[in-house]
């Protein structure tokens, strides 16, 4: 069975964020008052396996082991079974 994955990456509590910050003093430079500012990537993509979580499982090795540091970084996988687009079977 296909599944679309979607992981969401983002800076454990009290690292400090520097692109966050710079947004922060740029968005306040044009007036905007705002505080507390974050930044997540967001990857998705594909892949194929027996169940939701055996995918998961594989999805958290991937973030282990490659998509993120585990010493700076926490990290959310959402998984969802292929949706068929427009209609089409597959």
């Amino acid at each position: 069975m296909k599944y679309d994955i979607e992981v969401t990456i983002y800076l454990k509590e009290g690292m400090l964020n520097p692109e966050a910050k710079t947004i922060e003093n740029s968005l306040s430079l044009l007036g905007y008052n705002v505080s507390d500012t974050k930044t997540k990537s967001i990857i998705t993509f594909q892949m194929e396996g027996e169940n939701t979580e055996e995918v998961k499982s594989e999805v958290d090795d991937m973030c282990q082991r490659l998509l993120c540091n585990p010493v700076i970084h926490n990290y959310k996988i959402l998984v969802f079974p292929k949706s068929v687009d427009c209609g089409l079977k597959e």
